[in-house]
């Protein structure tokens, strides 16, 4: 298999404090791998940093051939402002941007195909509704189905099941599951550990650096998770990144 995404040597930093370290190791293309690790562990911005939202302060996220518009990005709720007065067909269609960019006329066939996702996430008659009025559930399944119009090769989710419903999360779910078997590469920040070993045959845990990464049975072993919390229990918030030279020593 090839590699969908490649980190090599990957540190992420806020005002050169590292939130991510020296992490390196591919993700493979068709897999569906989770991201997981205690709070702080760095899990959103390494997906942040892999989507191209974050810069690098060292080493490199390697897309090979992808371009931008072929990796669907979805940011953790909190991140989205649902305040501005978008109709849940307006928010759909804006999958379609990446395909026909932001200042072409949307044609019938991309309204058809808005259609066909919010039936498929459970939302058929909801286009002219405002997202403003939408249950959390429901905007999520918003926000998926503007997913499936963007059509990604490779798609990026930040927690898609946190504070949504359990019919919600199990329908987001079976997508999820579909787009793997579509041979979709997919990526999860996650925090439900037994969700991820009954979904995601692929994790990453981490914990600011890779604690482990590969086969979901393996990875989730008690002595790796115990690992990931005591490494977040000595976490310096005034820790400096280090430069190349400090590393040498």
């Amino acid at each position: 298999m090839s590699a969908a995404i490649a980190l090599e040597n990957l540190t992420v930093a806020y005002e050169r404090r590292p939130a991510v370290h020296h992490i390196s190791g591919r993700f493979e293309a068709g897999s569906l791998t989770a991201i997981v690790g205690p709070n702080g562990a760095g899990k959103s911005t390494l997906i942040k940093a892999i989507a191209g939202t974050m810069k690098p302060a060292q080493g490199r996220v390697d897309r090979g051939r992808l371009a931008t518009r072929t990796i669907g990005y979805l940011p953790q709720a909190a991140e989205i402002d649902r305040s501005f007065p978008l109709s849940v067909a307006d928010t759909v269609s804006m999958g379609a941007w990446h395909s026909i960019g932001p200042f072409r006329s949307l044609t019938r066939n991309h309204a058809r195909l808005t259609g066909e996702a919010l039936s498929t996430v459970g939302l058929e008659g909801f286009e002219g509704r405002s997202v403003g009025s939408l249950s959390s559930g429901q905007f999520q399944r918003v926000l998926f189905a503007r997913l499936l119009l963007q059509d990604a090769s490779v798609i990026l989710l930040d927690e898609p099941f946190t504070a949504i419903d359990a019919r919600t999360t199990r329908d987001l779910l079976e997508l999820v599951r579909a787009w793997h078997g579509q041979g979709r590469t997919v990526i999860a920040v996650l925090h439900d550990i037994e969700q991820v070993r009954q979904h995601f045959p692929q994790t990453l845990l981490m914990a600011r650096e890779a604690i482990a990464w590969g086969e979901t049975s393996q990875v989730l072993s008690a002595a790796n998770l115990r690992k990931a919390r005591n490494m977040a229990e000595y976490w310096s918030p005034d820790a400096l990144l280090c430069d190349s030279e400090d590393e040498r020593s």
